[in-house]
């Protein structure tokens, strides 16, 4: 398994964090998403098939693109 935390600088409400634990939930091999409008951070933790250029890949399809 594989754990990264990636900063998110337009994280700004609870609305925000919804949005990408919801859009991220959906990939195939995430397994955890945990989210933090006020540190503005974003930890994943997945195994295969998912991949890190995936995530930031859909980070940026949903306009939250990983700093």
């Amino acid at each position: 398994m594989e754990q990264k935390t990636f900063t998110i600088n337009n994280i700004s409400c609870g609305h925000c964090t919804n949005s990408i634990k919801t859009e991220l939930g959906e990939v195939e091999g995430v397994v955890a998403v945990e989210a933090d409008a006020g540190a503005k951070d974003v930890i994943i933790k997945w195994d295969a098939p998912a991949t890190e250029d995936k995530i930031r890949s859909i980070l940026t399809e949903i306009n939250y693109p990983a700093a």
